[in-house]
């Protein structure tokens, strides 16, 4: 019974990497993806107020490339433990 749990939790171990990395890849770019589209709706409607929209997705942006390199370093870590425990 040991061996069977603990097989399942080798193979869970990076599924759960790969699905953390996923997500908080994926939550980014929908976050600039839909200020994005609405900065382009409310360039016809209200300039200032379209301004403000792409100043907030210009700082989003730098925000998402902090983040993604703060993942990779995670997820690097993680991998690398994750190795190092199982080899």
């Amino acid at each position: 019974m040991l061996v069977i749990i603990e097989t399942i939790s080798l193979f869970i171990q990076p599924v759960a990497l790969a699905v953390r990395l996923t997500a908080n890849f994926t939550a980014g770019h929908l976050l600039i993806h839909l200020i994005g589209e609405t900065t382009l709706v409310l360039i016809s409607s209200s300039t200032f107020t379209a301004l403000i929209t792409f100043i907030i997705l210009t700082l989003l942006t730098i925000l998402e490339f902090a983040a993604a390199r703060i993942q990779a370093c995670v997820f690097t870590l993680l991998v690398s433990l994750y190795l190092h425990n199982n080899t």
